[in-house]
């Protein structure tokens, strides 16, 4: 009992992702200009939509909260990251661990629920447009951005408190660049199995819910663009519509490899690079789909732009 009360306030030791070698060093200087990049588009984007009024809409308020999330993510994976490679070790406390397992379950799932929230809004601008303004009226949008927090508090919370309470009486190293819950379950020394297959249940349904909704939608949508007569109109639906789908795709696409692929069919080198792709590149690539495919957002840009002087100087 000791034993494993012991091991429950140790610290964990993460295997850095990358080495001091040289090609390294190039990987390292590329993941540091990609982490800027995407703060800055996050935050640019949500400097636009908070200040211009013409992206004072639901579809815009619900993308604000999808880069705060991106945000999160950026900042709870990178940095330690970045301060393990430099320092050369990578001891991260029980505490550390504990948050930020938390909050990459709290932004992922909350993530997913956004997704597939922002999927019904786009279904009600497409399918049903003179209802609209009814359907996503502020409350609406309120409650669908707290519904998407709330979630991820819940499951974050729950599968958080359950992993840390397993005894850690082996090895402390976690091989992986960050806490991530399958990661940490394959260094317990109690029996996990019953829980890994609850997980990979719960985990399905999850992802699978939101996913089974963002089909929906988009299935009437992509009926309704078939159906419509003006050239213009449809192009812009479709733009709009299409980015949303990308995102959706880069963002399932790895937490479906991560949550519901039995860890024995993935290797610790596969989690690294997919949890790498869905903490710095999908969260940086983001703002970049909207921004470059959503006509409002380039316009909204080029007025700040021009405010500033930026443009006249060019």
């Amino acid at each position: 009992m000791g034993e494993s009360n012991q091991s429950v306030t140790s610290d964990f030791t993460l295997m850095g992702l990358l080495s001091h070698s040289g090609p390294h060093l190039v990987l390292f200087s590329l993941v540091a200009v990609i982490f800027t990049m995407g703060l800055l588009g996050n935050a640019i984007l949500l400097f636009l939509i908070r200040t211009d009024s013409r992206l004072h809409t639901p579809m815009y308020f619900l993308l604000s909260q999808l880069s705060l999330l991106d945000v999160g993510f950026l900042l709870v994976t990178i940095p330690k990251m970045a301060a393990n490679f430099l320092q050369g070790e990578g001891s991260i406390s029980f505490g550390g661990c504990a948050a930020q397992m938390f909050f990459l379950m709290l932004m992922g799932v909350s993530e997913g629920v956004l997704l597939s929230l922002m999927s019904y809004d786009r279904y009600v601008a497409v399918c049903r447009p003179l209802h609209y303004p009814v359907l996503m009226r502020r409350q609406v949008c309120l409650l669908m951005v707290g519904t998407s927090w709330l979630s991820g508090v819940l499951v974050a919370s729950i599968q958080t408190s359950i992993t840390l309470h397993f005894p850690y009486c082996a090895s402390h190293t976690v091989d992986h660049f960050f806490c991530e819950l399958p990661a940490l379950l394959k260094l317990s020394c109690a029996d996990t199995s019953a829980y890994e297959l609850s997980l990979s249940i719960s985990g399905m349904l999850i992802l699978l819910l939101p996913l089974s909704l963002i089909a929906t939608s988009y299935s009437h949508v992509l009926r309704a663009v078939l159906c419509m007569h003006s050239a213009e109109t449809r192009h812009k639906a479709f733009t709009t519509c299409s980015s949303h789908i990308t995102v959706v795709g880069l963002f399932y696409g790895a937490a479906m490899f991560m949550y519901m692929v039995p860890g024995t069919y993935h290797s610790p080198q596969q989690d690294n690079v997919v949890s790498l792709f869905y903490s710095l590149v999908t969260p940086t690539l983001n703002p970049l789909i909207y921004s470059l495919r959503n006509r409002e957002v380039r316009m909204a840009l080029v007025k700040v732009l021009g405010r500033t002087g930026f443009m006249s100087k060019r």
